[in-house]
């Protein structure tokens, strides 16, 4: 088993997964002791000024992860739905992306309409990427609960059971967080099951106790820095004065996390 396999086959000890949106995020991350670290395509995408699943960051994707796939830490990347429907255009996705030293990829089935991709197609794509990047750990995500199913179990349950006889190596259920269903699920999953941490889901801890094997911050992360700093710049401009938090780290530490 390969090690970023194994993060997630501890029981009560679910890997949790920082997502970052460029080089210095993530390796300020793993400066924290963040062993493995996924990218966030909502983060790409904005940062580039470009629509999020919209399979129109193929080239950012390929040079973040040019960029940190050969770094002190993990590198799983968020692929979107593969920026392509040909299962072959994916898997030479996969392929490169392994080769720059990615040990994770995560396909999702949503569509940017809302929609969801037919089953057997995500499946194609996940069997054709590990059929070229057999070590690729695949987390072979399903939006049914961002698409208005009035039940989404029965659909959620159908199409995991899919992905996993495909070849995925985990799953993913953005969007799932009442804790009944998350063990509900479990019961019917033979890979470990990744779930995206929301402030108004469950902890950490009841993640773990649950038997969550993965947790992930999605977007999370790159929100919150906006979030910052647009309000440290409005609070400066109303007056604000002195230091904005004691954690910020000066000019030298941010040039510090520099690669050449």
């Amino acid at each position: 088993m390969n090690p970023f396999a194994a993060l997630h086959h501890h029981p009560g000890r679910p890997l949790l997964l920082p997502n970052a949106w460029d080089h210095a995020s993530a390796v300020a991350l793993a400066e924290q002791g963040f062993t493995a670290i996924g990218t966030t395509s909502l983060g790409v995408a904005a940062a580039a000024g470009l629509p999020d699943g919209a399979a129109a960051t193929r080239r950012e994707t390929l040079r973040l992860a040019r960029h940190l796939g050969r770094g002190r830490f993990l590198l799983s990347v968020d692929a979107e739905s593969g920026f392509s429907d040909d299962p072959d255009e994916v898997a030479a996705l996969a392929a490169e992306l392994s080769a720059l030293g990615a040990v994770g990829i995560n396909l999702e089935d949503g569509r940017p309409d809302g929609t969801l991709a037919p089953a057997p197609l995500h499946a194609a794509k996940i069997a054709a990427v590990k059929a070229a990047a057999p070590d690729l750990f695949v987390n072979a995500r399903t939006d049914t609960y961002w698409t208005g199913f009035d039940r989404p179990a029965p659909e959620t349950v159908r199409r995991l059971e899919s992905y996993q006889q495909a070849g995925a190596d985990g799953v993913f259920v953005p969007g799932l967080a009442d804790p009944a269903a998350i063990e509900v699920l479990l019961g019917r999953l033979s890979v470990p099951l990744n779930i995206l941490y929301t402030p108004a889901g469950p902890p950490l801890a009841r993640l773990a106790a649950l038997g969550v094997a993965r947790v992930s911050l999605g977007s999370l992360l790159y929100r919150v820095a906006l979030t910052a700093a647009v309000e440290t710049a409005t609070a400066i401009r109303a007056g604000a004065t002195g230091p904005v938090a004691a954690s910020t780290p000066g000019y030298s530490a941010v040039q510090g996390l520099y690669r050449g």
